[in-house]
């Protein structure tokens, strides 16, 4: 019958690869079953549990070390825990030689040319550390997880106010100056800079430029949230206005996990201003086109890198429209076809937001009332609560040119798109019905018309005809969806200018020189790539008590 023995250490602090390291040494000892050493968090304490330790009586804390070892006796379990400091001991003499500053400020003081500063402590903490490193006027990069929201926009809103670069919290690659922070793969140095709100994302795009035989001149890494609407893309932005002026970059990717609509049109606009070739992998954002202006979207990261990698080596031209603040700014899409509808709401909820319909793709898409349209609406009138009692608009056109003169007297309306579908069944001269609604629309007030003409030169409509009408009413005419997307995403788009400090050039030359606060294996890393670095012995204030760290926040601000 085994027996499990704990000791719990108040206030000890040891980084998660100490403890992994310590975990794996007690659990190869002769007679040692399993063992586990952790701060003794929650989460901490249900994982041990669920390994089948019986912690019954165990008093510890969070900020406490929690040592438990499964042994055969009680005596080889004693023994172990007993074994915890020489195993420490061992460790730092064989492996550290290196001076170990105890604080942040002394390791500037020691290595005043480091301009970065990696942090991999407690999230807990994390905010702290990361505040004090922006003190010291350095740029951070957060691996830390568990950082509240309001933690991390408070941080970031203060980097960009100060020109500071803040990667995370929950970073976990990023390649600076051709060194690697973090998780990252090794790779050349080339004119491809990219940005990432998805670590492993960042790791397979710049593993790809890599193998197809492009370098990377800056790998960004931005934390998992910043794309969501309560952060805004803050590093997102920092880092797009960063590589559009920097002149070591020729081509820029962005990757970024599920982004939020209200965040995705700002991206879009930003990336559009850089005015260098920009690769678009939004996950959750199927494509709206293969090319906009300067943009090019990617399905898949190897298809991301695939893009970067050729239009590094054979640049295409583009032409990026100028910017343009409509005076009526919303648009209006009033199909009879569903699948139409569909599309073009995948395409256009890349660049315009809020966008609503009555076939949403998400919920906050959801059109309130489908007799009224807000902001950028999109309509299927094809839809059952359009066609109950009345022919389908594809052979009636009398509820669309109704709600055609009902959007053109909104004053915030300045485009109208409509699609017109030809063939067998549809209406016999569609054009006839909408070509003289479009054109008193157009000559009470200024509106944009853009019409999509679905059909063939068979089709008994007479295509030609139909779209020789639709010009002469001033419509813009397309044969598919995607063109139009991309014409209203140019027409549509509006001024862009980054407003904050900017990131200085000089920090993203060549060289670096850093300091590591946290996970010490990241030291190692920096130390292997020939990084001139220091890794700070860092402990908890106050012993990581709440009550003690309090009163030190108090004091310092005093």
């Amino acid at each position: 019958m085994s027996v499990t023995k704990f000791q719990v250490r108040p206030g000890v602090y040891y980084d998660s690869v100490i403890l992994m390291q310590l975990q794996k040494s007690l659990a190869g000892l002769p007679g040692v079953l399993d063992a586990g050493v952790v701060m003794a968090t929650v989460a901490n304490r249900e994982l041990l549990d669920a390994s089948g330790f019986d912690l019954t009586g165990v008093d510890a804390k969070a900020d406490d070390l929690l040592i438990v070892v499964k042994a055969d006796k009680e005596a080889t379990a004693t023994a172990a825990i007993a074994q915890v400091d020489e195993l420490v001991q061992r460790r730092r003499s064989s492996t550290d030689s290196d001076f170990h500053p105890r604080s942040i400020s002394g390791a500037v003081k020691h290595l005043p040319q480091a301009r970065w500063v990696l942090v991999s402590v407690p999230g807990r903490f994390a905010a702290g550390v990361a505040e004090e490193v922006l003190d010291l006027g350095r740029h951070v990069f957060l691996y830390s997880d568990n950082v509240s929201v309001a933690d991390e926009v408070r941080l970031k809103e203060r980097a960009r106010e100060e020109g500071l670069l803040l990667m995370g919290p929950d970073c976990g690659t990023a390649i600076i100056n051709g060194v690697g922070f973090g998780f990252a793969n090794r790779v050349r140095n080339g004119v491809i800079g990219l940005v990432g709100a998805s670590g492993t994302g960042l790791q397979a795009l710049t593993a790809g430029v890599h193998n197809l035989g492009g370098g990377v001149s800056q790998a960004i890494g931005t934390g998992g949230r910043d794309l969501k609407v309560e952060v805004g893309g803050s590093t997102t932005l920092q880092a797009l206005d960063l590589l559009g002026r920097d002149p070591q970059t020729e081509v820029i990717v962005l990757v970024s996990k599920p982004i939020d609509p209200q965040v995705a049109a700002g991206i879009v606009a930003a990336a559009q201003a850089c005015r260098k070739p920009v690769v678009l992998n939004l996950l959750g954002y199927p494509p709206p086109a293969r090319q906009i202006g300067n943009l090019w979207f990617a399905t898949t990261l190897q298809e991301a890198a695939e893009l970067a990698v050729g239009l590094a080596q054979e640049p295409q031209e583009f032409v990026v429209a100028e910017a343009r603040a409509a005076a009526a700014p919303y648009l209006r899409g009033l199909f009879s076809g569903g699948t139409l509808a569909y599309e073009a709401l995948l395409g256009l909820q890349t660049f315009l937001a809020p966008l609503f319909s009555n076939i949403p793709l998400r919920p906050e898409q959801q059109l309130a009332d489908s007799m009224v349209s807000e902001a950028h609406t999109i309509l299927d009138l094809g839809e059952d609560e359009f066609t109950q009692g009345r022919l389908h608009p594809m052979m009636d056109n009398d509820l669309r040119v109704r709600r055609l003169r009902q959007e053109a007297a909104d004053p915030e309306v300045g485009y109208i798109l409509l699609d017109v579908v030809l063939g067998e069944g549809a209406h016999p001269d569609p054009a006839s019905e909408l070509a003289p609604a479009i054109s008193a629309v157009k000559a009470q007030r200024d509106i944009e018309v853009l019409v999509i003409v679905l059909g063939t030169d068979e089709d008994p409509q007479d295509i030609d005809a139909q779209i020789a009408r639709l010009s002469e009413a001033g419509c813009h005419i397309f044969r598919n969806t995607t063109a139009p997307v991309a014409a209203l995403s140019e027409r549509m788009r509006l001024p862009y200018r980054y407003e904050s400090k900017p990131l200085p050039l000089a920090d993203f030359e060549d060289g670096l020189v850093a300091i590591n606060v946290g996970v010490e294996s990241f030291y190692k890393s920096l130390d292997a790539q020939g990084v001139e670095a220091v890794q700070v012995e860092w402990r908890p204030p106050a012993g990581g008590k709440s009550d003690l760290m309090d009163i030190l926040a108090k004091m310092k601000k005093m």
